[in-house]
């Protein structure tokens, strides 16, 4: 048993030495490499303790602490308010955190970038293969299928729009004498009506979560309506998890996270089964001539692979479904606590199209301070506070080394960059010192370039900013042509909270009260 024990030590003795002998190599190999490509390094955040986790065991507490993405402002800036470049070794391995935007142009935009395989394995027990966890050929089919149908003028549907919107305001409760609805959070209803309208865009039929109970059953495929969403919301939390351990996102694994997993399989299976098991439709129905575009029927033309078209919809249907939600509830957040701005937002869209809803959605564009409203919640809250690549061969960032942060930096390959999007977004030597305040009016002349791109940027920019946008801005519009204020009435600190679960949305929700406007005589 000792000779054992014995030759077991020993093994780990020589594999921490191999290991050591290795990490010592490669760095003089990559210092070699990086002198002759005049690159220099960027600042080191280094870990406090021994084992070097400090870093990720922090970044992780003030995730959970709703404060994630200023923890890596803070960062930062603890090493100087000019530090827009960083590198964090972690453990055995590091990574470089950029809130630079050259650097993120080249992160977007280099073919020697792409996702890293810790998002691919992060997603895939809920995304499977698809157009956000695939790279290489599977990407480009995934992307090639998909593109078509997010440059169609079919997705701008206010009659489905509108149909959803009227049930999230039948959920709202007006006193009849005042005007004033009840106290409500929006946030967990605006979810529900971007599930509602994604899930009739994507599969033809809706989850209709506004219609029911948390605790009814959902009419045809046996699921829950309300666990559907609760089911979305308990799986990005596990998937975020995941991301945010990195190499060691395995750790984050349980029967919990795959019944979560499996539940939203079933109602995507069912409703593909169904699609699958009729006569296939010939031609794309134009909603301007009384048809109703659905993309499931448009995929289902070019494949019949039922686990393709599972995973291409979720894909979507998550996207559609979670960043348009956050981006409605950081709209109305940010309202409420700006009533100058509401009052501006409701005049605009009232002199453009009076009490009616807007018959074309893409009119809306022509609204300068919607727009400028919707691009300055993104700027302030961020919806995706970070995105991530890694390198394919050794390569370099154009920015970032040396004490001045001018110099190139050397990036090895295989090493994760996350490009911090909400920092770069909350740098005041670029959006200047008002830089937290939500201030709509700084986009009248402000014209953003790669210091703001809230839906990526490059081959993998996100397909439906369009439909994102334009759905935000039919619903702020009705909002605004139905209720002539908004109040909060968030009870505590009044401190923003930036609940990260993949998006970032209100840790303290959306909480107000609506005056109805009386309808006119």
């Amino acid at each position: 048993m000792l000779q054992y024990a014995s030759s077991a030590i020993i093994l780990l003795v020589l594999f921490v030495a191999w290991t050591f002998a290795k990490s010592k190599l490669r760095k003089r190999r990559n210092n070699a490499k990086a002198a002759a490509l005049g690159c220099l390094p960027p600042p080191v955040l280094r870990s406090t303790n021994l084992i070097g986790n400090s870093v990720l065991r922090d970044s992780m507490k003030a995730t959970k602490e709703d404060r994630g993405p200023q923890y890596v402002v803070d960062k930062m800036n603890s090493l100087s308010l000019s530090c827009h470049t960083l590198r964090a070794p972690i453990i055995d391995y590091e990574i470089i955190v950029t809130r630079d935007p050259e650097n993120a142009r080249a992160l977007f935009t280099s073919p020697d970038f792409d996702i890293s395989h810790i998002r691919q394995l992060s997603w895939m027990p809920l995304l499977g293969k698809g157009i956000f966890t695939s790279t290489g050929d599977i990407w480009k089919h995934s992307r090639a299928l998909l593109r078509p149908q997010f440059s169609r003028e079919m997705i701008s549907d206010s009659e489905l729009e509108e149909h959803h919107l009227q049930n999230l305001w039948s959920r709202l409760t007006v006193d009849a004498e005042s005007g004033w609805t009840s106290k409500v959070d929006l946030a967990p209803l605006f979810f529900r009506f971007t599930l509602d309208t994604a899930t009739e865009f994507i599969f033809g039929q809706s989850a209709n979560s506004l219609q029911q109970n948390e605790r009814q059953p959902h009419s045809k495929h046996g699921n829950k309506s309300g666990d559907l969403a609760q089911h979305f919301n308990a799986a990005k939390v596990w998937i975020d998890q995941r991301g945010a351990l990195a190499k060691f996102y395995w750790l984050m694994n349980s029967k919990e996270f795959k019944e979560h997993c499996a539940a939203i399989h079933a109602f995507a299976d069912g409703i593909v089964a169904d699609r699958l098991a009729r006569a296939p439709v010939e031609k794309s129905l134009d909603p301007e001539q009384g048809g109703r575009f659905n993309l499931l029927n448009e995929l289902a033309k070019e494949t019949q692979d039922p686990r393709e078209l599972r995973n291409e919809t979720l894909h979507v249907l998550i996207a559609g479904r979670d960043t348009t939600g956050c981006l409605l509830g950081w709209v109305v957040y940010f309202l409420a606590r700006h009533p100058k701005a509401y009052a501006r937002l409701r005049a605009a869209v009232l002199e453009q199209f009076g009490e009616c809803p807007p018959a074309d959605i893409r009119a809306l564009s022509q609204v300068p301070y919607l727009q400028w409203v919707i691009s300055e919640s993104l700027r302030v809250a961020t919806v995706i506070p970070l995105n991530e690549r890694i390198a394919l061969r050794d390569t370099v960032l154009p920015r970032g080394g040396g004490s001045d942060g001018r110099s190139r930096v050397f990036v090895p390959k295989g090493t994760q960059v996350l490009i911090a999007l909400y920092a770069m977004q909350h740098r005041p030597d670029i959006w200047g010192p008002d830089v937290e305040v939500f201030r709509p009016e700084r986009w009248e002349t402000h014209r953003p370039g790669w210091e703001f791109i809230p839906f990526g940027a490059g081959a993998r920019k996100c397909l439906g900013q369009q439909f994102g946008r334009q759905e935000v801005s039919y619903v702020i519009a009705r909002f605004c042509q139905k209720y002539d204020r908004i109040e909060n009435m968030e009870e505590g600190d009044g401190e923003i909270r930036l609940h990260h679960a993949i998006e970032n949305r209100s840790g303290t929700g959306v909480q107000v009260r609506l005056h109805e406007v009386k309808p006119s005589t």
